[in-house]
């Protein structure tokens, strides 16, 4: 080939690197602008939450919250139907909520949905408190994992007398740590989901009540004793009911704006998919196990390096 043909598939090589390159930088610039959302079209978020509160749902609710802050959405609706759940997930939840920089409305539903336990903190945390009818809320009173708390043995003594009236001593005892420890988690707990409900304006002698004696109310009694904000038929009569409410966000006074909000459902991502699974009791059980039995394992036969690793990992 000669010179001019050389400098000829040169110039096109060029050329065509160049319109690549454009190319290239019009997609990269296209892929970093999302839409402008229009005036008359504010973004809500739905989170559906079901079952047992755990790690998976706190890593969920957190993220789906800075999601909500990065997308600059106008309002979260956590849709709650719980059992109840973990302490630690719980407070995480309720701390993220204090925290959003979006308004969070927490909507009890479907109908025959309930937010027991640990489902009644999230719900008098939240922004808004909805429920629809027929749902239920309370039950909050903390309960331990392990049950209660054993009575520890007392040793046979020569005298029937002697041995039984320390028998009765140890157990007098045994009850009165087991009702310290469980004044002091109760008491906790009452101060805790007090705050949270004066924050709010809402009924805390209920929510103390909710505590200390277990009660639970119906969607319209807890209307009509002022612990939630509003009854709503599904999420659009949730939208119509708020509009103009004037909240309490990250202490500053926020006004609700709904009209013409579009709602879009966030789904919980592979990892918070793969939380869920592992932190299950079932499984989480079974992990148990097979680490236990995987160090036993690698406990009798040195060298043998799979039991144990299998072992470390499932206890991990």
């Amino acid at each position: 080939m000669d010179s001019g043909g050389m400098a000829m598939v040169i110039k096109k090589a060029a050329m065509y690197a160049l319109i690549l390159f454009l190319l290239v930088l019009w997609a990269g610039d296209a892929r970093g602008q999302e839409p402008p959302v229009a005036d008359t079209e504010r973004l809500g978020l739905v989170l559906d939450i079901q079952g047992p509160i755990g790690p998976a749902t706190r890593d969920f609710v957190t993220r789906s919250l800075e999601t909500a802050s990065q997308r600059d959405a106008s309002l979260v609706i956590i849709r709650l139907d719980t059992p109840g759940g973990l302490d630690a997930s719980t407070r995480d939840i309720v701390k993220a909520i204090l925290n959003s920089d979006v308004p969070v409305a927490t909507f009890v539903a479907p109908e025959g949905a309930r937010a027991a336990s640990a489902g009644t903190y999230i719900l008098l945390a939240s922004h808004v408190a909805a429920m629809s009818p027929a749902t239920n809320v309370g039950a909050a009173t903390p309960v331990a994992i392990i049950g209660e708390t054993p009575k520890p043995e007392s040793k046979p003594a020569p005298d029937g007398e002697e041995g039984e009236g320390d028998e009765e001593e140890a157990a007098e005892k045994a009850g009165e740590a087991v009702n310290a420890m469980a004044q002091k988690t109760v008491n906790d707990s009452v101060a805790y989901i007090r705050g949270l409900a004066s924050k709010h304006g809402r009924n805390a002698d209920w929510a103390e009540l909710a505590v200390r004696e277990a009660d639970s109310i119906t969607s319209e009694k807890a209307l009509e004793l002022g612990v939630i904000d509003l009854i709503a038929e599904n999420i659009g009569d949730l939208l119509a009911k708020i509009d103009g409410m004037t909240v309490e966000v990250n202490e500053r006074e926020h006004v609700i704006a709904t009209g013409g909000m579009v709602t879009e459902r966030l789904e919980p991502d592979w990892r918070s998919e793969f939380l869920a699974v592992i932190t299950s009791p079932t499984i989480a059980y079974l992990l148990l196990l097979i680490g236990v039995y995987g160090l036993i394992l690698e406990g009798y036969n040195p060298g043998a390096i799979v039991p144990g690793v299998v072992g470390a990992i499932c206890l991990l």
